[in-house]
């Protein structure tokens, strides 16, 4: 880091925003999975990770809210053929109904994800997750929590609490149920931003009995309209949460003129402004011992969804950083 001069253009062929250094300069790693099998509408989060990381090389480096969180290293993994590959293999069962090869390839993929934060966290790194679809972090949050108790910030259109969703175990719309069954380390889920969900899943969280917390996105907003402050009601969807925490940050929680692309947009949600608060309010009282990204589409004819996905990466490296 001696020689990089954060002020100038992001060289061409480095690495994720334009910074220098490999896995060992770095203090935070971040994983791209670029699976997208279980999706159930809109496609293309596999194309995820090299779009996010082609775009990150335009974020400005200083940031008022974390400082430098480049100074520390933050590295990006090759986005790994084998997945790809999986990934094809996956459509391909999908679509002809094969569900049972899908949950065969998930759990492969789930496995790999697993080993690849087991072995980071191993050598002391912080790690990131980059989707693809937002099935990928399981078995990084499986590890996470295997020998702590953790909590999740959970960003969302959907409350992701579907049992085998379209046939599919490790569907990206069971995530949270998922975590809530094979996850016991995760004690609490504040979710905000929710605003599109089934009875079932309804029925999931009053079920939870406080396990799964929910700020739905018209009674946020209904509550910002009546006058109550954003930092009071940030303030009480983290005060709930253990000391540590993982972010699980789907894109479509954001405003969908955000990000037009992903797969299933939903009408609503928080600007990015918001995101940004809320993630600086759990910082200040919490330690975000990891994150995942999911969901981010490229659309194409504009580099939009990939430009605001690097940016809400940049703040959740950031504020992760700020927290070790």
């Amino acid at each position: 880091m001696s020689s990089f001069d954060p002020n100038a253009a992001a060289a061409e062929g480095s690495g994720i925003f334009g910074l220098p250094g490999g896995v060992d300069e770095s203090s935070l790693v971040i994983v791209p999975v670029p699976f997208a099998a279980t999706v159930s509408y809109g496609r293309g989060t596999e194309r995820g990770p090299a779009a996010v990381l082609e775009a990150s090389h335009q974020v400005d480096l200083y940031d008022l809210q974390t400082g430098r969180p480049y100074e520390r290293g933050i590295h990006m993994l090759d986005v790994p053929e084998e997945i790809l590959a999986l990934d094809r293999e996956g459509r391909k069962a999908a679509e002809s109904g094969d569900h049972a090869k899908v949950d065969e390839i998930s759990t492969t993929v789930d496995g790999w994800v697993a080993d690849q934060v087991r072995a980071l966290r191993a050598a002391g790194k912080i790690v990131g997750v980059l989707g693809g679809d937002h099935s990928v972090p399981l078995g990084a949050i499986r590890e996470v929590a295997r020998d702590r108790e953790i909590g999740i910030l959970h960003v969302d259109a959907h409350a992701d609490l579907r049992v085998a969703y379209e046939g599919f175990r490790y569907s990206h719309a069971s995530i949270m149920h998922n975590v809530l069954a094979e996850v016991p380390g995760v004690t609490a889920i504040a979710q905000v931003g929710i605003r599109d969900f089934c009875e079932q899943e309804l029925d999931s969280i009053r079920a939870s009995e406080g396990r799964v917390r929910t700020w739905f996105d018209h009674e946020w907003l209904s509550r910002r309209a009546e006058g109550e402050g954003l930092r009071a009601i940030c303030d009480e969807v983290v005060s709930g949460l253990p000391r540590d925490v993982w972010v699980s940050f789907d894109i479509d929680g954001l405003d969908p003129t955000l990000c037009p692309g992903t797969g299933t947009p939903v009408p609503g949600g928080l600007d990015f402004h918001t995101a940004c608060v809320l993630l600086e309010r759990l910082a200040e009282e919490h330690r975000i011992i990891g994150f995942d990204l999911c969901e981010v589409a490229p659309a194409d004819g504009t580099e939009w969804n990939e430009n605001v996905g690097a940016r809400i990466l940049y703040k959740l490296c950031g504020f992760t950083l700020l927290t070790n």
